[in-house]
């Protein structure tokens, strides 16, 4: 085991971009075009989700059949190289360079007249939904879904606050609109407290990665700075915004699309909800209802951000990835050797793996208690595993857990805890107008102990492994 590590904010590195990060979405696709599925054949906007979902590396689709002066493109932040490439830094310094930027004061954007987004205006009636190329998401959808990262503003602080609320196209000039995040509920209480019936909105559909990472961000901030303040200082530059055409709200000029409107509380009944944990729950939503009144957009086929829901892409990753740096920081006040952190695609939105190296026993059970009871319901399942664990691969955490867990001294279950609306197991609140759950959690260790004898790790592989291909004898 390691030396006890004391720690100190020195000991995250002030990591920059290896070069300025690009200010827009097709610039950033440019700079790492070696990395992206480029689609050049025709397809749908019912295809698009389903081909999507079949790769880990960004994807454009060029060549879409309903809107031919569109452009889609999906899966920017699935994997750690990619999420690395959003930061401008090596994948072996994402995520402590993550953890530290968030703790740094934000850097507010600049205000510029106009931009590049305000080259082709769609005002009035001409600000028509079914005119983008917006995707179907899952069988038995008979309307397109809309998942871009939105912005409004804290009426009470003026910090404008951003996340993904997944929206279901109704009509030409209508959405209806689930907002999951507690903060997006409370600003529209203090809309409603203050006699509002309605709350200006934008959407952002193609802006840099590192936006939408910054976009859902979770965790106290309201009273300090807005998530949109942040995104200048985790991408280490400014940020340009102009004027929304019809709401008292900023756009980035840089954005390739942005969809203006308010959202009216009067609620709606909406089912079949595309979950993160890649089942049809809540069957059901009480959602507020969408109003369009602008579209702006590129002149130069602009690039629609579509965020496909299941089965393991964006969806399951980008709304965790503060959670892990986050989770970070934490571990590592603890004393812990933190190496990653880490909410799997493959773990329904509901698992977390945490990656240390430590001095003694007690450390894990108490890394596993603070993550188990962390702000956020998606700490169902906790993993903790040592250093030489392969995280990207699931049965290499699978192996440990099965060859370094003694299920009677190394798991532990609290019982009864707050459970997530999209956990089929949990067990629904009786009563409730929203589908809150309950459920227990479990803590599992799969790190090598103090017990253990360290030879009895050391793995078997074939002689020459990994130095050999099968390809170059085929």
């Amino acid at each position: 085991m390691v030396e006890e590590i004391v720690f100190t904010p020195s000991d995250l590195p002030v990591a920059k971009p290896t070069q300025p990060l690009e200010p827009s979405l097709r610039d950033y696709l440019h700079t790492h075009s070696k990395s992206v599925v480029r689609i050049r054949k025709p397809v749908g906007v019912r295809d698009i989700g389903a081909l999507s979902a079949q790769t880990d590396d960004p994807i454009l689709f060029e060549n879409i059949i309903e809107a031919p002066g569109f452009r889609v493109a999906d899966i920017l932040v699935k994997n750690r190289e990619n999420q690395a490439r959003a930061l401008g830094v090596s994948r072996e310094d994402y995520l402590k360079t993550l953890a530290y930027r968030l703790r740094l004061p934000p850097r507010p954007p600049v205000k510029v007249a106009g931009g590049p987004v305000k080259e082709v205006r769609w005002l009035g009636v001409d600000a028509d939904l079914t005119r983008l190329p917006i995707p179907f998401h899952k069988e038995g959808d008979t309307r397109p879904y809309i998942t871009l990262a939105n912005i409004h503003r804290d009426p009470e602080t003026g910090f404008l606050n951003s996340n993904h609320a997944g929206t279901t196209v109704t009509g030409r000039h209508s959405g209806a609109i689930s907002f999951a995040t507690p903060h997006s509920v409370r600003i529209m209480n203090k809309y409603r407290q203050m006699g509002e019936t309605k709350m200006p909105i934008v959407m952002m559909g193609g802006i840099p990665p590192a936006y939408e990472i910054m976009a859902n961000y979770s965790g106290l901030h309201l009273d300090v700075w807005g998530e949109f303040d942040m995104i200048g200082t985790i991408m280490d530059r400014d940020i340009e915004i102009t004027d929304a055409e019809t709401v008292p709200l900023p756009v980035p000029t840089q954005a390739e699309v942005i969809i203006e409107g308010y959202v009216h509380f009067a609620t709606q009944t909406v089912g079949a909800v595309t979950s993160p944990s890649m089942y049809h729950i809540p069957q059901y939503e009480h959602v507020p209802t969408l109003e369009v009144t602008a579209i702006t957009m590129r002149g130069d086929r602009p690039i629609y951000r579509n965020h496909q829901t299941c089965p393991a892409t964006d969806h399951q990753t980008l709304p965790r990835l503060c959670h892990e740096a986050v989770l970070y920081n934490r571990l590592s006040e603890m004393g812990l050797a933190v190496k990653d952190v880490r909410f799997p695609t493959w773990g329904a939105a509901l698992s977390c793996i945490i990656q240390f190296d430590y001095r003694h026993d007690g450390f894990v059970n108490d890394a596993l208690m603070m993550v188990m009871g962390a702000p956020w319901i998606n700490t169902k399942l906790v993993i903790a595993v040592s250093p030489d664990t392969d995280l990207d691969d699931p049965a290499e955490v699978y192996h440990a857990i099965a060859t370094r867990c003694d299920p009677e001294r190394d798991t532990f279950v609290v019982p009864r805890t707050r459970g997530s609306l999209y956990d089929p197991s949990a067990t629904p609140l009786p009563g409730e107008f929203y589908p809150y759950r309950t459920v227990g959690k479990m803590g599992i260790d799969a790190t090598i102990k103090s017990r253990h004898d360290r030879d009895d790790f050391r793995r078997a592989w074939p002689m020459n492994w990994g130095k050999v291909k099968l390809s170059d004898f085929l």
